[in-house]
Parts: structure tokens; C-alpha cells; sequence
């Protein structure tokens, strides 16, 4: 393939989204959260240099970011050097029709074992801080702000909007700041 072949692929949705029908950003949020809070595993992508990992993981979406509790892994190579993440939802492919996916692009951070944020997501997940406290290795808490959510849903043609619907956030906009 030519640079122009990619960068023709590149653009083609930032050229079909130009003239498409898009929600509002109140509708759009509503309904990203939705599909959102309906899973609880995404893969996340992180990456430094030539190093890239597409870890699949258990998350949980409250004020305004992704959580996640992770004992370790390689995914952390990429979190000390790059704090720019992806992380993608899906549901299993049933056909054109019924298209339901999300990528999430944001900035990663690790909150500090038994900060306050940390206890605040072991109490949300229900996680008694005295389990957390007695392992011999504390576990690592991410959390993910979206700067931008790309959402491909069949169901918003049938509300007669385009399909894939985006939404970028402004920094802090509207969010509280963890």
C-alpha cells in the first residue's frame, strides 16, 4: 500500500463524519454511558516507543472515568512512558445490523495505593480496604479521563442519526477531577 492508500484509510471516517447526522452531546453521553455501564471489560492499549499491549480487563465507569484494579503486568511498561491510552468495548459481531462498539482514547494515571481515590474505588467496588491492605503486594489502581469517545451503534440509524457518533472532551470540562 502507497502512504496515499494509508492515508486515504486514515481519513475515512473523519471524511464520512463531516456530512453525517449526529446527536446532541447530552443524547450522546447518555447513551455512550449507558452502553458503558451494561459491560465491564474492555481491552486497553498502551504503548512506549516500539512496545505496544492490548491487555483485556475489568473495568468500572464512575465520575467521569474508566477504574481499573490490576495486579501487574506488562500493560505498566507502557503506562510509565506513555500516559496515552485506548481502551475498547465490544459486543460479539452479529451482523451488520446489530453493530454495538466503543473506543475510548484518554490519559492514564495511577492512583496511589490507599489514597483516598483508591479507598473511594474499593468502596464503589465493594472491596473490603482491610483485603486490599493484606496482600503482599498492593494492587495497582488506573484510572482512565476520556479526551474522546468514538461510539458505533447500529440502533442510532433507527433513531436517524449516522451510526458512529464521536465526542471530544475538553480538558476537565464537565468532569470532576480525580
Amino acid at each position: 500500500m502507497t502512504h496515499e492508500a494509508f492515508e486515504a484509510a486514515a481519513n475515512y471516517w473523519k471524511e464520512r463524519d463531516a456530512d453525517s447526522v449526529k446527536m446532541d452531546r447530552s443524547r450522546f453521553v447518555q447513551a455512550a454511558e449507558a452502553y458503558i455501564q451494561a459491560n465491564d471489560t474492555c481491552a486497553l492499549a498502551t504503548g512506549a516507543g516500539n512496545f505496544i499491549r492490548c491487555t483485556p480487563i475489568e473495568y468500572s465507569y464512575h465520575d467521569g472515568c474508566f477504574w481499573m484494579f490490576s495486579e501487574g503486568g506488562e500493560k505498566f511498561i507502557g503506562l510509565e512512558q506513555n500516559d496515552n491510552v485506548c481502551l475498547a468495548i465490544f459486543d460479539k459481531y452479529q451482523g451488520f445490523g446489530s453493530l454495538h462498539g466503543m473506543q475510548v482514547m484518554g490519559k492514564a494515571r495511577i492512583i496511589e495505593p490507599f489514597s483516598a481515590a483508591y479507598e473511594a474505588h474499593a468502596a464503589y467496588k465493594k472491596i473490603p480496604i482491610e483485603a486490599l491492605r493484606r496482600l503482599e503486594r498492593p494492587m495497582h489502581l488506573i484510572c482512565v479521563r476520556p479526551d474522546r469517545i468514538d461510539y458505533l451503534c447500529s440502533d442510532f440509524r433507527k433513531q436517524g442519526y449516522a451510526s458512529r457518533q464521536s465526542l471530544t472532551f475538553d480538558a476537565g470540562a464537565g468532569r470532576d477531577e480525580n
